[in-house]
């Protein structure tokens, strides 16, 4: 009896392991197929970093969290199993991610400056934007949660960022992501006093510190996303 209690809870952690393994590596192929190896392991494992940074804050927040599981294309998600208890938490575990990845990007961008590489920096540049992009305020990304603490109304600010992101550049993970972000947008702006809802009640120093980190976060990753633009404009692999 105790065996089979062993070997099942082996089979659920190997269950785990399967799923973000497996599809990270479904994900490196296909991103392989377009930019190469290299650039795939670097960008997948960028990615990794990222949401392991989500993992990690919801399992602070006693949150029961499944493994990350990656789509090409798209990119990847943790199983929240459960919700949040209140827009704080959900701040919480939104911002880690984007901050979490951040490190990962200006990590690469250190040791691709030590060796030279080119190659490198590009994926530093990927890591970075990656993680701006998580920042547009709107749900179900990550600024949109991390917004969400300071008010929902803030949603709105981000339907014209992602609808001009839309029209530079028709992509269908964008349209997805404003099929399920535009109604929410719109209902929270006609809910009167929704700051005030037990969900969304939070202190003035919670939403200001959020407020402070969100724009710092953006502000950052916004200028070091330009300057390796530049260092890249030009430059060959």
């Amino acid at each position: 009896m105790t065996k089979a209690l062993i070997a099942l809870l082996m089979a659920g952690k190997l269950g785990k392991f399967l799923t973000t393994g497996g599809t990270m590596l479904i994900s490196i192929f296909t991103y392989a197929l377009f930019y190469g190896w290299r650039y795939a392991v670097g960008l997948v494992g960028l990615i990794f970093v990222h949401e392991m940074g989500h993992y990690i804050a919801a399992k602070k927040s006693n949150l029961n969290v499944g493994a990350p599981c990656f789509i090409p294309f798209v990119g990847a998600w943790i199983n929240l199993k459960e919700q949040p208890m209140n827009a704080e938490v959900e701040a919480y575990v939104g911002i880690a991610g984007p901050i979490l990845g951040s490190v990962g990007a200006f990590v690469c961008y250190l040791i691709a400056h030590m060796i030279g590489s080119n190659a490198l920096l590009a994926i530093a540049y990927a890591g970075f934007m990656l993680n701006l992009f998580n920042l547009i305020p709107i749900s179900p990304l990550d600024g949109g949660r991390i917004v969400s603490v300071i008010s929902p109304r803030i949603w709105l600010v981000g339907i014209p960022i992602l609808a001009g992101l839309f029209i530079f550049q028709p992509s269908p993970l964008l349209l997805m992501i404003g099929i399920f972000a535009i109604p929410q947008a719109i209902s929270a702006f006609k809910q009167r006093n929704i700051e005030s809802t037990q969900y969304y009640r939070a202190s003035r120093q919670v939403r200001l510190n959020y407020s402070f980190q969100y724009l710092l976060l953006v502000a950052t990753l916004s200028l070091a996303a330009y300057q390796i633009h530049e260092q890249l404009t030009g430059r060959s692999f």
